[in-house]
C-alpha cells in the first residue's frame, strides 16, 4: 500500500479523483436514461434542422418577394407586388409549390401550372433528388406556418378518392365547381385574364388544399361550407371522371354536346356544302352530232 500513499499524496491526485467520479456518474446517468427522453432529444435535433433547412429554402427562393419575415412587399408607389404569407398555413405554401406556380418570374393575372424548380420537384427519376425535393417541401411549408396560422396539408385519408361519395360528389362539383372549371374539369376562361386550370393533373392533395385555400380567383371552400365528406367525394367524382375513356375518339375537350353538335355542323355540313359546290360546278360534256 506505499505505493497508492506516495501517489495519494502527489498534488494532482485530487484532480484525477474529481474527474473520475464525474465520468462515472455520466455513464451511470446515460445507461438509466430512459430511452423516451433520447428519442425526444432525436426528434428535437431533426426538427430543428429541418427549421433551419425550411429558412435557407425561404430566403432563397420565396424572401425576394414576399420578404424576409413573410409581409410581402410593394413598389414605389405602395402598390403590392407579393402579398404576406403570414397566416396562409402550410396547405397554401403546398399548393403553390408543388403545382410550380411559386416561385415565380413573371407574376401575371393567373399563374400557371408547371413543373416546380429542381428544389421542389418530386417527378425526377432520381430516387434521392426525388427523396431530397419532399423533404425540402416539407422543411419550407412548416417554416412558413411559423409565421401564423392557417391551413395545414391534409392528410392521406382526408384525400383518399376510394372513400368518396363519386354520387354526391358530381352533385357537389356541378353545384360548386362546374361553373369555372367546366362539369369534367377540362376548365374555363375567366374575366381580367384570368382562368380555371384544368384538374387532370392536379393530385387529390392538391384539389383538397385547392378548395381549403382558394388559390387566385377561386373561392375558399372551408369546413364550414364543404365538410371533409364533401371535400373527399368531390375528389373522387374528379379522379374517376377524367380516367374514364373517350368511346367516340377524341374528347372535343369533354364540355358535352355543345362542341360536338358545333363541329357536326361545321364539318358536316361544310363538306356537304363543297360536296354539292363540286357536284353543280362540273359542266357536262357536249353530246356529239349524230
Amino acid at each position: 500500500m506505499n505505493w497508492f500513499t506516495a501517489w495519494r499524496r502527489r498534488p494532482w491526485a485530487g484532480y484525477a479523483v474529481v474527474l473520475a467520479a464525474l465520468a462515472a456518474t455520466g455513464v451511470l446517468y446515460a445507461g438509466f436514461t430512459p430511452q423516451t427522453d433520447r428519442a425526444e432529444a432525436a426528434n428535437a435535433a431533426a426538427a430543428a434542422q429541418s427549421l433551419e433547412n425550411g429558412r435557407q429554402l425561404y430566403n432563397k427562393n420565396c424572401a425576394s418577394c414576399h420578404g424576409p419575415q413573410a409581409e410581402g412587399t410593394k413598389d414605389a408607389k405602395g402598390n403590392p407586388l407579393a402579398p404576406s404569407l403570414i397566416g396562409v398555413g402550410a396547405a397554401s405554401v403546398d399548393f403553390q409549390v408543388s403545382t410550380g406556380r411559386m416561385p415565380a418570374m413573371n407574376p401575371g393575372a393567373q399563374m400557371p401550372r408547371k413543373t416546380p424548380v429542381t428544389d421542389f420537384n418530386t417527378s425526377v427519376e432520381d430516387p434521392k433528388q426525388r427523396a431530397q425535393a419532399a423533404q425540402n417541401l416539407k422543411d419550407l411549408t412548416a417554416f412558413v406556418a411559423t409565421f401564423g396560422g392557417g391551413p395545414a396539408i391534409p392528410g392521406a385519408a382526408q384525400v383518399d378518392p376510394k372513400g368518396g361519395d363519386v354520387a354526391l360528389g358530381g352533385k357537389l362539383f356541378r353545384t360548386n365547381c362546374a361553373q369555372c372549371h367546366n362539369f369534367v374539369g377540362a376548365g374555363g376562361a375567366l374575366t381580367g385574364g384570368k382562368y380555371a386550370p384544368p384538374l387532370h393533373e392536379s393530385t387529390p392533395t392538391q384539389i383538397y388544399e385547392a378548395m381549403l385555400t382558394g388559390p387566385q380567383a377561386m373561392p375558399i371552400f372551408n369546413d364550414t361550407t364543404l365538410t371533409e365528406k364533401d371535400k373527399r367525394a368531390i375528389i373522387a367524382y374528379i379522379v374517376q371522371t377524367r380516367e374514364e375513356p373517350n368511346p367516340g375518339g377524341f374528347g372535343l375537350g369533354r364540355i358535352g354536346p355543345v362542341s360536338e353538335g358545333l363541329v357536326g355542323w361545321l364539318v358536316g355540313m361544310g363538306m356537304l356544302v363543297l360536296a354539292a359546290m363540286w357536284i353543280t360546278a362540273k359542266k357536262p360534256k357536249k353530246l356529239k352530232k349524230s
